[in-house]
């Protein structure tokens, strides 16, 4: 029997796989943070999936874990598997319609949170003035308040997607509170956590990445 779009959950092996897909080679905090799972959760899955070849690790460092040829391909049977059981494919599909249409405003948000037109020429944003951010940190206020419906439509279809609004919410939060790198440098800004719900949309619905 098809379960309910509303309550289906991603098993964990394949949540911690998926989410490896998703954000590329990574830490282990790094993939705790994305899944949203304890680290000692993700670690215990990780060895499994490295025993059955689907991820491979590396030491030091710069170390971490990666999808290995197989794991991909596993990944996306498995996510075409759990879309279909869901019964989420048209759900899916027309909150990606709506993703693309937030896609752009996006890309120009971090295009003029780091650059800025002075004395009608184009130089890097230095943030040496808080006024200038300020007014784009409430454009991306008000576009996170626009982009929350999508993501609960997203959620609502499954339920491992709740960890995006979640995420991108803690990201703007720490950049209005003064943490600026949560816009667009660091490995969990506000960028990042969109460009991988962007990947995750991908993945999901077997779209490639032109």
């Amino acid at each position: 029997m098809t379960q309910p779009v509303s309550s289906y959950a991603t098993s964990t092996d394949l949540l911690v796989l998926h989410t490896l897909r998703c954000i590329g080679f990574s830490g282990l905090s790094g993939v705790a943070r994305a899944s949203g799972l304890p680290e000692s959760d993700v670690e215990s899955e990780l060895i499994d999936l490295a025993v059955a070849g689907l991820v491979t690790h590396a030491a030091g460092d710069f170390g971490g874990w990666g999808l290995t040829d197989e794991g991909r391909a596993a990944d996306a049977e498995r996510i075409a598997d759990e879309l279909e059981e869901a019964g989420a494919r048209a759900r899916l599909t027309a909150a990606f319609d709506r993703f693309l249409v937030l896609n752009p405003e996006l890309l120009d948000l971090c295009t003029a949170w780091q650059t800025r037109t002075v004395d009608g020429s184009m130089t890097m944003n230095d943030h040496s003035d808080p006024s200038y951010d300020a007014r784009v940190l409430d454009r991306f206020t008000e576009f996170h308040q626009r982009a929350e419906p999508l993501c609960a439509e997203l959620s609502a279809a499954l339920l491992r997607f709740q960890r995006y609004p979640v995420r991108l919410a803690d990201a703007l939060a720490r950049a209005r509170a003064g943490a600026l790198e949560y816009v667009t440098d660091s490995t969990s800004s506000y960028h990042t956590v969109w460009f991988q719900l962007h990947e995750d949309l991908l993945a999901t619905l077997g779209i490639p990445r032109h």
